[in-house]
């Protein structure tokens, strides 16, 4: 079975297909259909941006297509930047225009105030049906950059019980603890009962 991942993101294009390795799936993401450009993602949630993508790689190349959204969610925000995390700064903003204003709206928020959580919904979509699963990890914005690895807010997001940010982890480390994980392997369970492409061992 041929799947789409619905992104342009090379990060995640590598953390998913890792995940699915163990079954019979051949992968392509939009990396592969350029011409598609940019999806707007105007949903209200994260699992209606999520079936957003996932429609549009499906209605663009044929395939059964997977995607996922991820919000950050900061208490001392009131939940920003939420869905909006990825152009908190910005349309155009880049992980460090990002991560700079989240360090400076939180400039004056004391340790122990700093709670957030990373959730990122996962949807699967061939058409007819939609499936979909959540991933959450709880964790804390740090008061400075740490770390050097990761991408996005991987810098100044401390893991709950780590006491490292993401950035701080190496992949093996980061992979397990993900949000992004999560959701793919409540999805890929689902799946199971659903599809025979996702039974594992049948590759």
């Amino acid at each position: 079975m041929k799947i789409l991942l619905a992104t342009q993101n090379k990060h995640k294009v590598d953390e998913i297909s890792r995940l699915l390795k163990p079954y019979a799936i051949d992968v392509a993401s939009l990396l592969d259909y350029p011409e598609l450009g940019e999806i707007v993602e105007d949903g209200d949630s994260l699992e209606a941006n999520a079936l957003i993508k996932a429609k549009a790689g499906y209605t663009h190349c044929g395939l059964p297509t997977l995607s996922d959204d991820t919000g950050l969610f900061v208490d001392a925000l009131d939940g920003a930047p939420g869905i909006y995390a990825a152009r908190y700064a910005g349309e155009q903003a880049t992980y460090d225009d990002n991560v700079e204003k989240m360090l400076g709206a939180m400039k004056t928020v004391p340790e122990g105030k700093r709670q957030a959580q990373f959730q990122t919904v996962a949807v699967f979509y061939d058409g007819k049906t939609s499936i979909s699963a959540a991933g959450v990890v709880e964790g804390n914005i740090s008061l400075s950059r740490q770390g050097n690895s990761g991408f996005g807010y991987d810098p100044i997001f401390i893991v709950d019980d780590t006491q490292k940010t993401y950035a701080q982890m190496d992949i093996s480390e980061k992979n397990r603890l993900s949000h992004r994980k999560r959701a793919f392997e409540s999805l890929l369970i689902k799946l199971n009962h659903t599809h025979q492409a996702f039974k594992v061992g049948l590759r």
